[in-house]
């Protein structure tokens, strides 16, 4: 299916190390012979100049993967124009596929409640530029961060969830109301300590992006840190990863680990644990907004 990015969008450079403008071709399909010669001769039939591209192809799902990156100014036209020269190769392999403009920035809405590690990281590598787009609000259950997140100039939206079924079904519809408003292509649960409901979850898919206290599968739902303490494990480590409906079980996109012996507390271990939490979900995000990860199933294929 096609996929030109949503939003026009207004062009910007802000906190970008390369202002190179490019069109960003990802693309997913069934494997078999031709498929990058048919994608790169498109290419260089309109003169266009290829930046940087990565393949893949998998073997046992028998699907093959590209990204590729094309300068804008060796194009005589604009993406839309790009897209529709496209369709026919996409046709003619049965792709799957996106095309984006580093132009366009994509709008991110965080979810937290009240650690702050992992929000206050995001946020200050967003100042610094290190993030590449825009994050009109942060959604939380707690007043806790409100102070933080103003301070950052971004808007903050409490949204209390209760214990009863239909207050949190109201809850989670006025969040869905404020993505809606927002325009958010990515929501990012930044340490958000609720279970997603599947009404919130449908129509989302590899568009919420979560941080683990653990390295999954080992150690999944609630006081990981306590389970790897009480198991006396030598590794403790985070997962970032999409969300699904099943807990915990969504594509995983980065992982990293930290050693740990058999004096360290829980207290030690989660002090430990935050500063990979906090690696390991931005380097997710900063991937997920250079359209670098595809989904394969319930896996990733990441091209960093």
């Amino acid at each position: 299916m096609p996929g030109l990015g949503r939003r026009s969008g207004t062009p910007s450079t802000r906190g970008r190390q390369d202002p190179m403008r490019r069109y960003i071709l990802t693309m997913t399909c069934p494997d078999r012979v031709g498929i990058v010669a048919a994608v790169t001769g498109l290419i260089a039939s309109l003169g266009g100049s290829v930046l940087e591209a990565a393949q893949h192809g998998d073997l046992d799902s028998g699907r093959f993967f590209l990204r590729m990156e094309i300068i804008a100014d060796s194009l005589p036209f604009g993406p839309g124009e790009l897209a529709a020269a496209f369709e026919h190769v996409a046709a003619e392999f049965d792709m799957e596929w996106q095309l984006s403009d580093t132009e366009v920035r994509k709008r991110v809405v965080l979810l937290s409640s009240k650690e702050d590690h992992c929000l206050a990281d995001l946020l200050y590598r967003w100042r610094a530029g290190e993030l590449d787009c825009d994050i009109p609000c942060v959604i939380s259950n707690h007043e806790d961060l409100r102070s933080l997140v103003e301070w950052y100039g971004v808007r903050f939206c409490c949204v209390p969830v209760g214990t009863e079924a239909a207050a949190k079904q109201a809850a989670f519809e006025e969040m869905a109301a404020v993505l809606e408003r927002e325009d958010a292509d990515v929501v990012v649960l930044a340490r958000y300590m609720q279970i997603l409901p599947d009404s919130f979850c449908r129509g989302r898919e590899g568009r919420i992006i979560n941080i683990h206290h653990s390295f999954l599968p080992s150690f999944a739902g609630a006081r990981p840190y306590h389970q790897a303490y009480e198991r006396g494990v030598k590794l403790i480590g985070a997962t970032c990863h999409y969300v699904t409906a099943a807990l915990d079980e969504g594509p995983i996109i980065e992982q990293d680990t930290r050693r740990i012996d058999h004096g360290d507390s829980v207290e030690e271990m989660r002090r430990a644990g935050r500063d990979v939490e906090r690696i390991v979900l931005a380097r997710g995000l900063r991937w997920h907004l250079e359209d670098r990860i595809l989904l394969n199933g319930n896996k990733t294929v990441v091209f960093p």
